[in-house]
């Protein structure tokens, strides 16, 4: 199982740009792995935090496919930093198209029709 956050404002959503287990080099919304002892909900806190330097709060599931879970969070407290592993963490724009692959874009449309967002990637 896989948790991540999506954390949004001002027209932009906090990614990160990592290398993931087939080798490639993307960009991707905060999180990682469930660990044996924690909810999916305690993993996304957990690991936005170890990557972005963020603590969070989980507002509600934005969706769920193949045991993959992105929450709506919004940010409680901690600096943006750069943290191991992580190449770079950036507020990307909603809009921009290069940042989103056939794993986040999809997201992003949940996203956009949960909110009715004005920001057409």
């Amino acid at each position: 199982m896989i948790a991540e956050a999506f954390i949004a404002r001002d027209g932009c959503v906090l990614m990160v740009k990592e290398r993931v287990d087939r080798g490639d080099i993307v960009w991707s919304f905060p999180g990682g792995s469930v660990n044996e002892d924690e909810t999916p909900e305690q993993a996304c806190a957990r690991e936005t935090q170890e990557e972005t330097g963020y603590e969070i709060r989980v507002t509600r599931l934005l969706r769920e496919e193949d045991g993959r879970y992105t929450y709506l969070a919004e940010i409680t407290g901690g600096e943006l930093c750069l943290e191991e592993g992580i190449m770079e963490s950036a507020w990307v724009s909603l809009n921009d198209g290069d940042k989103f692959d056939a794993v986040t874009a999809p997201v992003l449309s949940a996203y956009l029709t949960h909110t009715r967002s004005p920001y057409q990637p």
